[in-house]
């Protein structure tokens, strides 16, 4: 789950890369960390009413040039740390099939219900 250069400045470190790299030796597959970039700062979607978090997240994200070719034709696994609504990851799943990912597998460490 890529974040905004304000947001991971203010947290430090990226929960969602930290839970992906213990996964991802667990599964045998690789952390493409930098393939995808948030080219749009988007306020939290847990300060938003559920019916504005679509249009928060909608175009916030691009796979960068260089990933094209490791995400075309493959089944892409993104992982983030907690989902309310699901819409961030439907916004990333959508951006990664634009650009020639196959199919998309989201996985979630934690589930809020949606306020």
């Amino acid at each position: 789950m890529p974040l905004s250069a304000t947001r991971l400045q203010q947290r430090g470190f990226n929960q969602s890369l930290e839970i992906s790299r213990p996964l991802a030796v667990h599964l045998g597959v690789p952390v493409l960390a930098r393939s995808m970039e948030r080219v749009r700062d988007t306020r939290p979607q847990s300060a938003l009413p559920v019916n504005a978090r679509r249009q928060n997240t909608r175009d916030a994200f691009i796979v960068r040039a260089e990933s094209v070719k490791l995400i075309a034709g493959r089944h892409v696994g993104v992982v983030d740390d907690v989902m309310t609504t699901g819409e961030t990851l439907q916004e990333i799943a959508t951006t990664l099939k634009r650009f020639g990912a196959t199919r998309v597998t989201n996985m979630v460490f934690a589930r809020t219900l949606p306020r």
